[in-house]
């Protein structure tokens, strides 16, 4: 079965100009998202690796240098109009800010009210409050908070509203970008777990886009590690972060804090110019 997104030897080259260096953000990148069974699947790598770069050409905010990336079949850069309105309501995304999302003058709902009218999902007023009402279950927000103006609304409550503000469009897929990056533990946990039920019971497929070694174990289902803008480790989550294989993943897990005080944290991981060039390591293989 093909992926419902198809990445192939992508990058992104930077710079060059009077004089200066070629900075590649993506380096040959190629993954499949989606197939046989919806899954989250986790990209991880630290401030640098090209994790926002990434993002913005999957989403089609920006152009690939050289290589492609394919939505159910069909190459982004060669979509035709209705293509491309489908594909912005089957692929949403959650940014790591929601507050930025928002514009502070209008109430939460005028976001739901926007994406009904801009992508004609409800016929009617009734089945604008239905849609909205569903979409506001499914993350476990009261209908009542959509009155109040984002300010009034915790961390954790203005990214869930972006989620259910996603799942509006009953999208395919969803990509996260760092979601629960600006929230404390508790909502954390709220968030990813609303992931994993979407996952498994609306049958959405996630890319999750994270630093967070910890939290893409606790809902990847497969993981593609990244360093400079190269993807050096990728399988089943749980394998490659219990038995890493390249000295880059072996060093991010090391550096993952553990709840004993006698234990030096070794906060940041870090490679010698180079090392992290050569074959790529497949768990799943």
């Amino acid at each position: 079965m093909t992926a419902l997104l198809e990445v192939r030897d992508l990058a992104v080259v930077f710079g060059g100009g009077f004089g200066k260096p070629l900075k590649r953000a993506v380096d040959g990148i190629s993954l499949d998202v989606g197939g046989r069974a919806p899954k989250i699947t986790a990209i991880v790598g630290e401030s640098g690796s090209g994790k926002t770069t990434l993002t913005r050409l999957l989403l089609g905010f920006q152009r690939p240098s050289a290589g492609s990336i394919r939505y159910k079949g069909t190459e982004l850069a060669a979509m035709s109009a209705p293509e491309r309105t489908a594909f912005r309501r089957e692929v949403q995304a959650i940014f790591q800010d929601p507050f930025g999302v928002y514009n502070p003058f209008y109430p939460v709902q005028h976001v739901f009210t926007t994406a009904i009218k801009q992508f004609s999902l409800a016929e009617s007023k009734a089945d604008a409050r239905r849609l909205v009402g569903d979409a506001l279950e499914v993350v476990g927000l009261d209908e009542d908070l959509l009155t109040k103006h984002p300010h009034q609304l915790s961390g954790g409550q203005r990214q869930r509203m972006m989620m259910a503000r996603a799942f509006l469009f009953r999208p395919r897929l969803i990509v996260a970008d760092e979601p629960v990056s600006m929230v404390d533990a508790s909502l954390r946990a709220t968030i990813l777990s609303v992931m994993t039920r979407m996952r498994d019971e609306l049958g959405v497929v996630f890319l999750y886009i994270t630093h967070d070694l910890s939290t893409a174990y606790q809902v990847g289902d497969d993981i593609h590690i990244l360093y400079r803008g190269e993807i050096v480790e990728s399988g089943p989550t749980r394998q490659v972060i219990d038995h890493p294989q390249h000295s880059y993943s072996q060093l991010l897990v090391s550096s993952v804090p553990v709840p004993d005080p006698d234990v030096r944290w070794a906060a940041k991981a870090s490679l010698a110019p180079g090392e992290a060039s050569g074959s790529i390591i497949d768990a799943g293989s």
